[in-house]
């Protein structure tokens, strides 16, 4: 059966433009350009997130609404998609979905946003030591292949190698570009911060963290019993799954949330330090509010 991804995604946006208000979200992905090479086109109502140096006060005051400024972009973006591999990626999240599925579906919607917009897209991701990178082009067919292509490749047999692919960047791509990296705590922490200075000296950088199972996540029916114990969690200290025998043990759950609190700290003075903009996805179902999250806090913080 043949996939067709960009209709699901396509799909997910229409339901979220029903039930919530498509300024809001149409606006939030052009809104990482707002004050970079962008024309003047008209006014709108303002919506939370929007930067107040954008106000027009005397159009507020004639109209007796709090009236913004909108913009259009000079010149096509390019967004080059940052997708984590390896056998971690095909451990679950919080939510119990595969990190790897929802990686692809993140990608996904901030390709087909991009491509709506009429911007490039290009994406970049590590199979087992070899780079395998899809030039920008526009166009959601663009997507479709890239998405496929990400979704066929098997992680089992190897480790990630995140801080090639982001190398490979910094090495090869001199155009400027916005660098979407989709990967979960250990991506963070593996990044160099050599390899993340001259990244963002050079490109804008969000970063998608997917978020990673707890130890002793199950799969439990409305009586809270558990149907379904087989859940892939993620040692972060000896990178490989948890044995079985091992989730009910309370000092290795100790062991963990001590584990994570060190590296969600450090991950986040990280990411501060370079003034990167991030968010954490669980589920499918919050994908899209957090994307808005994350572009509406990518404007806030280029604007002040």
């Amino acid at each position: 059966m043949i996939m067709n991804y960009v209709t699901k995604i396509r799909a997910k946006v229409n339901i979220y433009a029903s039930k919530k208000t498509s300024n809001l979200f149409d606006g939030s992905y052009k809104s990482i350009y707002q004050g970079n090479g962008l024309d003047f086109e008209n006014l709108r109502e303002y919506i939370p997130g929007d930067s107040i140096r954008d106000i027009d006060w005397k159009a507020s005051s004639r109209s007796g609404k709090v009236l913004v400024k909108r913009y259009v972009a000079e010149k096509k973006h390019n967004i080059m998609l940052v997708w984590d591999t390896g056998k971690k990626m095909t451990a679950h999240t919080r939510d119990l979905e595969v990190k790897k599925d929802l990686a692809l579906n993140v990608g996904g919607l901030i390709g087909y946003l991009a491509a709506r917009n009429g911007d490039n897209v290009g994406a970049i991701y590590n199979r087992n030591g070899l780079i395998q990178y899809h030039q920008l082009r526009t166009g959601t067919h663009n997507i479709e292949r890239i998405l496929t292509m990400y979704d066929k490749e098997n992680f089992d047999s190897y480790e990630a190698d995140l801080e090639k692919s982001l190398e490979y960047i910094v090495k090869n791509i001199r155009r400027k570009m916005i660098v979407v990296i989709i990967s979960d705590a250990l991506g963070i922490r593996d990044v160099s911060e050599a390899t993340l200075k001259r990244l963002v000296g050079r490109h804008d950088v969000l970063f998608v963290r997917i978020g990673d199972a707890d130890y002793t996540a199950r799969i439990m029916d409305d009586k809270r019993q558990v149907v379904d114990s087989k859940i892939a969690s993620f040692d972060m200290e000896k990178n490989m799954y948890i044995p079985e025998y091992l989730i009910n043990n309370k000092k290795l759950m100790k062991i963990e949330e001590e584990t994570k609190k060190k590296l969600d700290d450090d991950n986040a003075d990280k990411l501060l330090q370079f003034r990167i903009v991030s968010t954490e996805i669980d589920c499918d179902e919050e994908m899209i509010d957090k994307i808005v999250e994350l572009l509406q806090g990518h404007r806030f913080a280029n604007s002040r």
